[in-house]
């Protein structure tokens, strides 16, 4: 039997809630440098105007983001560019410092020896305020729920957008207020 998959599709244009998943759900984002490659990924996008990130949280193991497309970065959409980038920098920063771990993402497809991102990520459209307000609600919170427990206030938490929200302040130069893109 095949596993479940997510049929989800991103368009150009449109603003998205989007989870994607480290494969098997392994903590791997626990680590801040981990968190870190993400960052800089999604501000590279950002730079070239390929994205913006309207909201956003790492989890242990995952990642929320309510981000709107808005170009392909060559012939394929910024979420796979993203995805794609950031497993390969995972992957070199894993076989410097933990070569031990890196060998539980492998793999043997013929295309690539590690897979970090599941391959279902999940696209919802956001279409109205009330949906957009709804998922930007529930990033901000999900660390504060009992098994994750990661900040006592949704704005002390450093990898999330809560914080900008609450103070107009973003420690690393990523979100942009949704009205101006909603």
């Amino acid at each position: 039997m095949l596993p479940h998959t997510r049929k989800s599709f991103l368009d150009i244009g449109l603003v998205y809630f989007w989870t994607a998943t480290i494969n098997e759900w392994k903590h791997l984002l626990d680590d801040d440098t981990c968190k870190q490659i993400i960052i800089d990924s999604l501000l590279h996008l950002k730079e070239r105007k390929l994205i913006h990130v309207l909201g956003y949280v790492i989890m242990p193991n995952h990642i929320h983001l309510i981000w709107k497309l808005n170009d392909y970065n060559g012939k394929e959409l910024p979420s796979a560019s993203f995805t794609k980038f950031t497993g390969h920098q995972f992957q070199i920063y894993l076989r410097e410092t933990n070569p031990r771990l890196l060998e539980h993402y492998a793999v043997d497809y013929p295309n690539k020896r590690f897979e970090f991102w599941q391959r279902d990520s999940k696209a919802t459209h956001l279409y109205t305020d009330e949906m957009l307000h709804q998922k930007l609600d529930y990033i901000h919170h999900n660390l504060l729920q009992e098994h994750w427990e990661l900040s006592q206030t949704p704005e002390d938490y450093v990898y999330s957008s809560a914080h900008f929200y609450r103070t107009d302040s973003d420690r690393f130069g990523l979100v942009e207020r949704y009205e101006n893109h909603f």
